[in-house]
């Protein structure tokens, strides 16, 4: 397999309450070398002084350092006004990416609440696009560009392989999400066919689906447990992509997430779905079994799972 760069994003620890160099630390500890830094509080500050510290720790042990922050999309329900406009916003991140090294930013729309607000999606889709072309001759981007994830269950892998060929591919990128894409009732080698050729950065994790109750079931589960052919996927990523890493966003649910799908109302978010992409994801659903995830100590799980998780994908990636 050629990928041979296994990477984290620090989502995954988002409950120890580590500094950047401790959560630096964990993932050389565990083999990473390609880490991102998704939301600035994990940075632990963004001073200057404090950058290149973090930064020089990194280099020290060999670690590539990606960055990114939240909504670029002004109508969603996930986007800080406080913190500025998209595009204040968008300039103040690519500033912390040029002292951390980082060739990209990572960001997003929002979430599936903004397929259920008043706001349709295409318009926040709209606002998506301007936000990043606010940017794109900005002297103060330095050459970096701009990775919107398929986050949350907001934008299906074509509806935003859409957005990022109309805000100009020589500067927007994706960062494809293999657990999001199932929000979405999405197959997530279906996203990565889409995604694929677009893709900066990448945020995987398993899952299991399956139908119960006359609805389907979604859950994020460690690597292996889940019934989406993330061997399968690992595979094809390489084939497609061998010059990205293959990076871990671990964000493992204790309860499912249910879609009603036999209910009519539910559609009324969701008619952009096309029938191919939904059955795709059914015929995965037809195949799984519920899942009954460990118990304990909530931290304690998360530190746990992560490591299991990252060994999991060293093997993967024939690290191990």
């Amino acid at each position: 397999m050629p990928n041979k760069r296994l990477g984290l994003d620090f989502f995954s620890l988002r409950s120890q309450g580590w500094s950047a160099f401790q959560l630096l630390d964990f993932a050389h500890a565990h083999g990473a070398t390609v880490v991102n830094f998704s939301e600035p509080r994990f940075l632990g500050g963004t001073e200057a002084d404090h950058l290149r510290r973090v930064r020089e720790h990194a280099e020290t042990l060999g670690i590539q350092i990606e960055v990114g922050f939240g909504s670029i999309c002004p109508t969603s329900t996930r986007f800080a006004k406080e913190d500025g406009t998209a595009r204040e916003q968008l300039l103040r991140m690519f500033g912390i990416a040029r002292l951390l090294g980082s060739p990209f930013v990572r960001c997003y729309l929002g979430s599936a609440d903004d397929r259920r607000g008043e706001v349709p999606l295409e318009r926040h889709i709209e606002n998506t696009v301007a936000a990043c072309r606010s940017v794109r001759d900005e002297d103060g981007r330095h050459g970096i560009k701009i990775a919107v994830e398929n986050h949350a269950g907001d934008l299906q892998a074509q509806q935003l392989r859409d957005l990022v060929e109309e805000a100009g591919t020589d500067y927007v990128g994706t960062l494809l999400d293999t657990g999001n894409a199932t929000w979405t009732l999405e197959d997530p080698l279906h996203t990565l066919e889409v995604l694929a050729p677009l893709a900066l950065t990448t945020g995987i994790r398993d899952s299991r689906i399956w139908i119960e109750d006359g609805k389907v079931n979604v859950m994020w589960v460690p690597m292996g447990e889940g019934n989406v052919g993330i061997d399968r996927w690992a595979e094809r990523f390489a084939e497609l992509r061998p010059d990205l890493a293959f990076s871990l966003e671990i964000i493992n649910l204790r309860s499912p997430r249910k879609f009603a799908v036999r209910d009519k109302a539910f559609w009324n978010h969701y008619r952009d779905i096309p029938a191919w992409v939904y059955e795709g994801f059914m015929s995965v659903a037809r195949t799984g079994k519920p899942f009954s995830p460990t118990q304990g100590d909530p931290v304690e799980l998360e530190r746990n799972e992560v490591a299991a998780d990252l060994a999991y994908s060293r093997g993967l990636l024939g690290l191990a």
